[in-house]
């Protein structure tokens, strides 16, 4: 078995492949690509298992192309999709893409003069200059209306399967497209393989089908597993539905980190294998080590370590590291201090605030801050009782009552966070 598909059927990642597949990669360096449509300005976690295997594919020898799909986000997927997506204007449509093709080159090694090289295109380049009846008349031709509502996306829209409305021929000729793309990087790129979901079997074998028939040409296709958690519900989103995405300004590093540190240990068990580089090895002694002493989640810090360094690289790491122990108790006043914005008020989600003048903060004695000035405590005896218990901490340290805040205290030069015992917060945003 070539070692490429060894190694995905092992980590769990492989669904199926054309007859052939096995044998085309054993015999020579195969180029092969995957599809990104550009429906915002950063892709999210669910587009992570196809960077990867774009990634494996390039590790063991094979040339990637990742796909920006400008001609086919303006169609948009119906594959898996109950209902059609809303279509972009051009300018919204290409901003995308030139987004989504920074963020592809983080991924792989475009660097160098290897034949295995990654490349990355984009099919408006070749769509662009196509009128519609020279693609009805050369592309088209070739395919056959019952070839096309045979396929599994097609026949639930059409059975009424989460949608009532059917699809529209805009979303019908989305395979064709998809088909062409294929035909033309067979044509012009040596591109021998496609790749993706389980979803997208119909799309890529329509790729397949009008490279035999107009190019006289044989191509592959390779699925893998679309990624579910272990209960069965949909990875990759929050409770309140929010993609986590892979452009730090989208979502911080921190709640990146914390996504993956939360998963079940079923399901951290699945994930390293997915979304890690680690050895097959490293990982069956990993899972061994957790089960021993699973309370410690070993096995979880490792998985969010290695894909929030793969993603947003060691530094960024660092912070999400540092920013989740200050929840523990596990950091300094000066890590506390040193959180940015964003990260700091991520980390005390939920935790009433109110603003005060600058004035009624710095300087003034702990006991007025703790009640007249910020209104955290009802009382100055209150706040005098409380400090006299050894229970009033600021920014996670403990204060006595002599206790004045100076501008070194403040966190990112405009919060305070005051506490009262282990779980009472209140933070002072100073204005």
């Amino acid at each position: 078995m070539n070692s490429f598909i060894e190694e995905l059927k092992w980590r769990g990642l492989f669904a199926d492949m054309m007859p052939g597949t096995d044998e085309q990669l054993n015999k020579e360096v195969t180029t092969a690509y995957i599809g990104f449509d550009p429906t915002a300005d950063s892709l999210h976690i669910g587009s992570l298992i196809q960077i990867k295997i774009l990634a494996h594919f390039q590790q063991h020898g094979h040339k990637p192309i990742a796909l920006v799909g400008g001609a086919t986000g303006m169609i948009g997927d119906p594959s898996g999709k109950s209902a059609e997506r809303n279509l972009l204007d051009e300018e919204t449509l290409l901003h995308y893409v030139d987004c989504l093709k920074n963020q592809l080159s983080r991924f792989l090694d475009f660097a160098g003069n290897g034949p295995n090289k990654a490349e990355l295109v984009n099919n408006y380049d070749w769509m662009k200059n196509i009128s519609f009846l020279d693609f009805a008349k050369n592309v088209g031709k070739n395919i056959t209306v019952n070839y096309m509502m045979a396929k599994d996306s097609v026949k639930k829209r059409f059975s009424g399967d989460g949608g009532a409305d059917g699809m529209s021929f805009t979303e019908f000729t989305y395979q064709l497209i998809q088909g062409y793309d294929f035909l033309h990087l067979y044509q012009n790129n040596n591109v021998k393989l496609q790749m993706g979901g389980s979803d997208q079997w119909g799309n890529i074998t329509t790729g397949t089908e009008l490279i035999r028939r107009k190019a006289q040409g044989e191509a592959f296709a390779l699925t893998v597993p679309l990624i579910t958690k272990a209960d069965g519900s949909k990875f990759g989103k929050s409770e309140s539905g929010e993609n986590y995405w892979l452009d730090k300004k989208k979502t911080s590093p921190y709640k990146f980190y914390q996504f993956w540190l939360n998963a079940t240990d079923e399901d951290a068990e699945r994930f390293i294998k997915f979304y890690t580089f680690l050895g097959k090895e490293e990982i069956e002694a990993l899972v061994e080590e957790h089960k021993t002493a699973a309370h410690e989640r070993k096995l979880q810090k490792r998985l969010a370590e290695e894909v929030t360094v793969w993603v947003h690289g060691r530094e960024e790491y660092e912070k999400a590291l540092k920013a989740s122990e200050i929840l523990f108790g596990r950091s300094t006043a000066e890590d506390l201090v040193s959180l940015d914005e964003e990260t700091f008020l991520e980390v005390f989600d939920g935790v009433p605030q109110k603003e005060v003048a600058k004035a009624d903060v710095l300087g003034v004695n702990i006991v007025e801050l703790l009640s007249e000035k910020s209104g955290f405590l009802k009382s100055k005896s209150e706040a005098q009782r409380e400090i006299k218990g050894n229970a009033i901490s600021i920014n996670k340290q403990k204060v006595n009552d002599t206790f004045t805040a100076n501008d070194t205290d403040l966190i990112d030069g405009k919060f305070l966070l005051l506490q009262k015992g282990k779980k009472s917060y209140f933070i002072v945003k100073v204005i």
